[in-house]
Order: C-alpha cells, then sequence, then structure tokens
C-alpha cells in the first residue's frame, strides 16, 4: 500500500459513515444520540454519540472489507518506522500484557526493571510469568528511580539465562530514559526481544531534539499512550512491533485474549487524527513544544523555593542515561512542603492541576498543546504556591528509605500469591509476611508491594507515612492501610 499520511482512514470512514447516511439497528444502543439522556447530551455533546459507531457492521462492513482499521495501523507504523503497529481502546495497560504474553508464558522467566507500572505487575498475576526483577538506577539524593542499565540487563541474563527476553520502561512518568540502543544489543547478542514500556513517549519521533524511541533503538515491542503526551483520546494505546524475534500473528493473538470486541471507533480515530497531524507538522508542533517549556523550566527556576529538575540532575554515572524536558518535574523541598499538598493547593486555590505528586515533588507535563496563556497560568500559579507556602509547612513527612529499604525479597509467583489462600492482617504486624495484593503510589503508578514480595517494615512505613502525608493508594484491599492482605500461613 503507498503510503500517505495526508489520509486518516479512521475519520475519513466516519465522515463517510454520516454523509451516506447509514441507518443503524446495531449497537451502540443510543442510535446516534437520539436514545441518549438529555442531559447527557447537553453535558457531553452530540459530536461524542455521532463519532461513537460500530467498528465492524458500522465503520467498516462486517467482514472488514474496507480495511478501515488495517490502512491506519499501516500508517501509523510508518510513522514511527515500525514494521507493524497494533491500536488498542484498552489502554497501554492492556498493550504492555499482551507483549508480555508474546515473549513468555507460564513459569517462564521475564527480565524486568523494578521500576515497571503497575500494569507490569497486572501481567505478571494474569500470566504467571515468573519475573527476574532488574534493579533501577537509584538516586539516593533525591530518591528517585531511573531505569536499569544495559549493564544491569548483561548481569540479570548472566545469572539467568534461561529468561526469555526483557522489559524496560523508558521514558518514565518523570522523563528520565534509558539507553535503549545498548540494552536492545544485550538481548539480541541472545537471540532475544526487547519490549520497551514506551507509554510516555509518544512524541519522541516527532523532533530530533528529543531522546532516541523505541524502534529506532532496536527493541522489538514498543508500547505507547497516545493520550498521554500525544493528543489521543483516553485509552488510546498502540504497540509497535519491529524485527521477527516476536511474530506479529503471536502478538496479535495474545492482544485478541485480553483486548475488547467492541472497540470504540472514537479513540481508534483519535490515533490515527494524531499520526496525521505528527506525520504532517510533528517537528513544528514538537518544536514549539520545546520552546515554551525551555521558558517555562528558566521561569519556574527564578520562582524562590522551587527547583526544576533537569538534564543535570537526572543524567549522568549510574543515573539515566537521556532525559525529556516536557515532563517539567518541580522540586518543592525548598518551601518546605510535601508534593501532595502544594498539588492539593493548587488543585484547590488556582484551579490548576498537577500530573505527577509525590513526597517532594509535583510534575506540570507540556505539550504540544500548551501555549504562552497555558504557560503564564501555571507560573502565576506557582508564585502564588510559593507565598502560600509558609501557611503549608508543618504537615506529615514521608518516611522515604533508601534504595537498598526499598527492594523486597520476590518469595513467590505474582500470580500464586495474588490467587492463593490469603488474610488480612494489621499492618504493623504485616513485617515479614508475604503480600498478596499490589499497593502502588498513584501517579506516577510504580507499585511499592507486589504479590510474592515479602513485606518490610521500611516500605510499609513508607506507605503509611505516605498516607498519613497524601499519597494515593488506590488498589490495596484496605484503602485506609490498617489492615494488609498477605499470604496465608499453612495449618
Amino acid at each position: 500500500m503507498a503510503v500517505d499520511h495526508t489520509h486518516a482512514p479512521m475519520l475519513e470512514a466516519l465522515v463517510d459513515y454520516h454523509r451516506n447516511g447509514r441507518l443503524s439497528f446495531t449497537p451502540p444502543g443510543h442510535k446516534q444520540a437520539r436514545g441518549a439522556d438529555p442531559a447527557v447530551r447537553e453535558a457531553l455533546g452530540d459530536a461524542v454519540f455521532l463519532g461513537d459507531v460500530l467498528a465492524s457492521g458500522g465503520l467498516d462492513d462486517r467482514l472488514m472489507r474496507g480495511r478501515v482499521l488495517d490502512r491506519a495501523e499501516v500508517l501509523m507504523a510508518d510513522a514511527v518506522h515500525a514494521d507493524h503497529t497494533f491500536f488498542t481502546t484498552c489502554g497501554s495497560s492492556l498493550s504492555v500484557k499482551a507483549a508480555m504474553l508474546a515473549v513468555a508464558g507460564p513459569h517462564e522467566k521475564l527480565l524486568i526493571g523494578r521500576d515497571a507500572h503497575k500494569s507490569v505487575a497486572s501481567g505478571l498475576v494474569l500470566s504467571g510469568i515468573e519475573p527476574v526483577w532488574v534493579d533501577p538506577r537509584w538516586d539516593a539524593e533525591r530518591h528517585l528511580a531511573h531505569p536499569p542499565s544495559a549493564d544491569d540487563f548483561e548481569r540479570a541474563f548472566a545469572a539467568h539465562p534461561d529468561a526469555k527476553g526483557a522489559l524496560i520502561t523508558s521514558p518514565t512518568p518523570y522523563g528520565a530514559c534509558a539507553d535503549l540502543r545498548a540494552v536492545a544489543e544485550v538481548c539480541h547478542r541472545r537471540g532475544l526481544p526487547l519490549i520497551v514500556d514506551e507509554a510516555w513517549g509518544a512524541h519522541l519521533p516527532f523532533h530530533p531534539d528529543l531522546p532516541s524511541w523505541a524502534m529506532d533503538a532496536g527493541a522489538d515491542i514498543c508500547v505507547t499512550s497516545i493520550h498521554k503526551m500525544g493528543s489521543g483520546l483516553e485509552q488510546g494505546s498502540v504497540f509497535h512491533l519491529r524485527g521477527d524475534l516476536v511474530p506479529a500473528a503471536l502478538l496479535k493473538m495474545r492482544a485478541d485474549l485480553l483486548g475488547t470486541t467492541s472497540p470504540s471507533v472514537l479513540i481508534f480515530a483519535g490515533l490515527d487524527g494524531w499520526r496525521r497531524q505528527m506525520a504532517l507538522r510533528g517537528e513544528e508542533l514538537m518544536g514549539g513544544a520545546l520552546e515554551l517549556a525551555g521558558r517555562v523550566r528558566a521561569a519556574i527556576e527564578e520562582i524562590d523555593g522551587l527547583h526544576v529538575n533537569d538534564r543535570a540532575d537526572f543524567c549522568g554515572p549510574e543515573l539515566a542515561d537521556d532525559f525529556d524536558p516536557l515532563p517539567v518535574v518541580i522540586d518543592v523541598t525548598g518551601l518546605g512542603i510535601t508534593g501532595y499538598r502544594a498539588a492539593d493547593w493548587l488543585r484547590e486555590h488556582r484551579k490548576v492541576d498537577a500530573h505527577l505528586t509525590d513526597h517532594r515533588r509535583i510534575g506540570a507535563q507540556l505539550t504540544h498543546g500548551d501555549d504562552e496563556e497555558t504557560a503564564d497560568e501555571l507560573l502565576s500559579a506557582l508564585k502564588d504556591l510559593a507565598a502560600a507556602a509558609p501557611e503549608l509547612t508543618g504537615g506529615p513527612q514521608v518516611d522515604v528509605p533508601d534504595p537498598a529499604g526499598l527492594r523486597m525479597e520476590q518469595a513467590m509467583l505474582p500470580r500464586d500469591a495474588f490467587f492463593g489462600p490469603t488474610e488480612d492482617v494489621p499492618v504493623g504486624e504485616a513485617a515479614g509476611r508475604i503480600a498478596a495484593e499490589i499497593i502502588t503510589p498513584y501517579p506516577p503508578g510504580i507499585p511499592a508491594v507486589l504479590p510474592g514480595e515479602r513485606l518490610s517494615e521500611p516500605v510499609l512505613r513508607y506507605l503509611t507515612t505516605g498516607l498519613a502525608a497524601g499519597m494515593n493508594l488506590p488498589d490495596p484491599s484496605d484503602a485506609e492501610l490498617n489492615t494488609v492482605r498477605v499470604v496465608a500461613d499453612a495449618g
């Protein structure tokens, strides 16, 4: 098929659907907004419902003979130098699970950076894969994890030569990047595939001043969230494939196990339109975003008490290999407050929502959708935060362990611990027991506790003090963390 990036097959098919005046006796039951509740129509607008049509037997015919989705995926693959691309409307949480299932099976080993997202942990529970954890490079001064190095993966493969491949997260939500080319070479010397969770890197292929992206660095599977740093709708994700270490048919089969049979055409169209936008204007748009980020970073640095983490903070020996400046990560320790308190104040008093929050930082994510007006609003709000900070000090503090204290023994397979007999014990009695649940500070969504890990006092203290200070823990069975779900004692 000739590649012409001026086309957007999903969007064009949607326009044709309405131009042809199709009358549907299929789902969705709102029938192009006619059956939707009037209050919902008023709040959402009819455009949402008009774009919500059946993919097979609606946008395309029942046998998908128009190849609308196929053509959109081919164009996306070409835009990022992949051999194959697959769209999903279930977010990168599905995409990364499909990738894992295509590389390893139950009781087979997969090397995984321990800074992986919760979706990877969920994939371990569902698949029965045995994780071989590769420790991130820890910045003990800033209490921050950066992706593991190629040497870290080399040592892990030497210790576990039966591993089926590796998975690394790059960029991290903080913008720290790995040397993906070197990690891919470590895998490929053994004839094994590399999966890159590049959920935060949808924009990377479109400007030369941004870090390299997975497909150009030699990765075999790359998972990307278009809704994070791109302009797709929430849940819009793609996974790319390159090379022959993972068969395309196998990857698609694994994805079909997890995906919905009722995909959202709205989300598909958002993915397709974003690809066209980036293929035609990506360098211009990302160049503007980078210039804006540079000005915003410099202006924030002038605000007393605030420091913007930059390349000098994140990159260097035993730290990250590269750096994306668009996730503007702001250290608020100079104000004497936590990132949680800073984010809450910005939302309540200035109607500004920060993204990433932790015990000492907030993240102000910039994309090509920002401009001078939004940047000025952010800067004004941060100046007001700095002025208000003296009234916000003195709240609960988070007891963050040193890097060694954060790592716990993987005593059981995540799947066995999660699905086996469990009991709830008081958090004060949980140290030494094997966790049977995931506990994840969110965002950024990197689990502090995984099923099968032997709980330690430093990690439990980090979570309980974090919760008191405003940490969001959406997944433990006891939301107040008075108890923890653990593997039941035998006998």
